[in-house]
């Protein structure tokens, strides 16, 4: 393989990138030295995150990214969301049963129980829905 000027422009340009995304999660010290797989749980969740988005994605996709979290790991998350939704352009879809998480981010909610639409609209008035309260947390 030749490795013309154009290669190692570009290489240089995804390295900056990676690293400048590290940075974001606060990752960057443990970039040369640690392998993802020894990364902390909420860790290695910020490093998923931080792939994804080097690809200049339109849309992010977060299958229930808090699970497994404690909840310091959770509110590190919740701050992270919150600065790509400040500082990337895009549609962030959230899937998750944190309900704190989801109040903290989320500025419209579609809720749904047994596969079924129960409710849309905006964050407050979703969580406050009479059929949202039973459907998650109980008649009681």
């Amino acid at each position: 393989i030749l490795r013309l000027p154009k290669y190692y422009e570009v290489e240089k340009q995804m390295n900056a990138r990676a690293l400048e995304l590290l940075s974001v999660f606060g990752l960057e010290k443990d970039a040369e030295s640690t392998l993802a797989s020894n990364l902390p749980y909420g860790q290695q969740r910020k490093l998923e995150i931080a792939r994804a988005l080097a690809t200049n994605p339109k849309l992010l996709l977060l299958d229930e990214p808090a699970a497994g979290m404690n909840p310091n790991e959770t509110q590190e998350l919740m701050d992270t969301i919150k600065y790509i939704q400040k500082n990337f352009d895009m549609t962030i879809l959230l899937i998750e049963h944190d309900m704190k998480l989801v109040a903290g981010i989320c500025e419209k909610l579609t809720v749904l129980n047994f596969g079924r639409i129960l409710t849309q609209g905006d964050t407050k008035t979703v969580l406050a829905n009479p059929e949202v309260i039973k459907a998650y947390l109980g008649d009681d």
